[in-house]
């Protein structure tokens, strides 16, 4: 079900990309750094909005993965933690 979710969102985006393009076909200048490039409006639209999103996503995934290593360290530390409690709590079987 979320299989299909997903591919009828991305067709209903890549529609909307097509609309936006097709509605705005002036062309516009765009300066970056060294290189100075004509494209269309909608063209120039769409590439920001998905380089946006691209640089967002990457971002967000090096957020998780520090979370993802955090975790894993706090996990770690709290089984030892645990050993070393057990260990020392008393009427333990090991006294």
């Amino acid at each position: 079900m979320s299989r299909l979710l997903f591919v009828v969102l991305l067709a209903a985006a890549a529609l909307l990309g097509l609309t936006v393009s097709a509605l705005n076909a002036s062309r516009v200048d765009v300066e970056l750094a060294f290189v100075r490039l004509s494209a269309p409006l909608g063209v120039a639209l769409v590439a920001a909005f998905t380089l946006g999103l691209l640089g967002g996503l990457l971002w967000q995934g090096r957020w998780v993965a520090q979370l993802l290593t955090e975790r894993g360290r706090l996990r770690r530390e709290l089984r030892l933690a645990e050993a070393r409690n057990r260990k020392l709590a008393p009427g333990s079987s090991g006294n």
